[in-house]
């Protein structure tokens, strides 16, 4: 099969996939064809792909699930004044439950309980495994055998992330909290 009609196909499933899709997922559209496409030269394509579309509206990205076509965050703007559409709010609490199990994972619940110095709510957590940004990965070796929580796939893919790897240290958060603050003091 010529490069060119593979980038073609490869480009057709990732315009017409609902969710990023993988090199296995890649690899099973070519089953039975007379040529093996191995995964050597799918990263090949993608990665041509990718410089293609670099110049365009839309870009071709690799999440932690797989790659996928999105709109540049400058188009966002105006795409979301054609569905207006209001993004769940979470209160400090499930975020700062959330950053504890993306930084600290894996943690009970007791393990978050400590490090925020207040109980856990129950809806904190069921907010976060239904958003399907965590999920429990296992049980610690305790007394009474608590969840161990982490993050999962659909968080990595939903904050634009491979790995988990690509968090933002905490001392670079924590910098840029001290600068909003700055600039929050200026105007008032």
């Amino acid at each position: 099969m010529e490069l060119h009609r593979l980038k073609q196909i490869l480009e057709a499933a990732l315009l017409s996939a609902q969710e990023p899709l993988n090199l296995a997922d890649f690899g099973r559209m070519f089953e039975g064809e007379a040529v093996t496409v191995g995964t050597d030269l799918l990263r090949k394509c993608l990665d041509e792909l990718r410089e293609e579309w670099k110049n365009r509206p839309v870009e071709l990205i690799q999440l932690a699930s797989g790659w996928r076509f999105r709109t540049r965050a400058e188009f966002m703007p105006y795409l979301e004044r054609l569905h207006p559409e209001k993004p769940p709010r979470y209160s400090r609490a499930i975020l700062e439950t959330l950053a504890i199990i993306a930084y600290r994972q894996p943690v009970t619940r007791g393990d978050i309980e400590e490090i925020r110095g207040v109980a856990v709510n129950t809806n904190a957590i069921r907010a976060l495994e239904e958003r399907g940004w965590i999920d429990v990965v296992g049980h610690r070796e305790t007394p009474g055998r608590p969840a161990l929580y982490a993050t999962t796939r659909k968080f990595l893919d939903d904050m634009g992330l491979v790995a988990r790897a690509e968090l933002p240290s905490l001392e670079a958060l924590a910098n840029a909290q001290g600068q909003l603050e700055g600039i929050a003091g200026q105007d008032a």
